[in-house]
């Protein structure tokens, strides 16, 4: 990710106190997040299917082991683009191998901005009133540098035959 990244020191700040408030139950959080993310969108449901198991339901996937080690999963990498907010470019070559692996099971680069509204509200659910503007706009430049790098996965694929 560019060295450019426009975040301040204040919104980097603001990341790292609010995340810190949250990283203690990823696995709870990351429900709150997956669970909005299928009421948002549930075309979604289809994508993430483990050992060829379709899941009949939203619950049934938010409940399933294999689910919930994606989830843990994903919050380990918002955990990383916390902990490498100085210098995000460190994470640039992970982050576009993993917007490869995502393109790869059908995930559509549209889909992220409803991933990145469904983690705005689980920072608003968990943080409670803590979760003021400033937080949303720090939260959402550093979620957009993320998908950023993500993409360039797509961009590097041959195009198809």
């Amino acid at each position: 990710m560019e060295s450019g990244m426009p975040l301040s020191g204040r919104q980097r700040a603001l990341i790292r106190e609010s995340w810190q408030r949250v990283r203690g139950s990823p696995e709870q959080h990351g429900l709150v997040l997956f669970t909005r993310l299928f009421d948002l969108d549930p075309d979604l449901l289809p994508l993430f299917q483990y050992n060829c198991k379709q899941f009949a339901s939203p619950q049934e996937c938010l409940s399933a082991p294999e689910f919930l080690d994606h989830i843990r999963k994903v919050m380990l990498v918002i955990d990383a683009a916390v902990s490498h907010l100085d210098n995000l470019s460190r994470l640039e070559e992970y982050l576009c191998n993993l917007g490869k692996k995502h393109q790869a099971v059908g995930v559509k680069v549209e889909s992220f901005s409803t991933v990145g509204e469904s983690l705005l509200y689980m920072l608003e659910k968990c943080l409670g009133t803590a979760f003021s503007p400033d937080v949303q706009e720090a939260w959402s430049k550093l979620y957009g540098a993320v998908v950023k790098a993500m993409q360039r996965g797509w961009d590097t694929l041959p195009e198809g035959d």
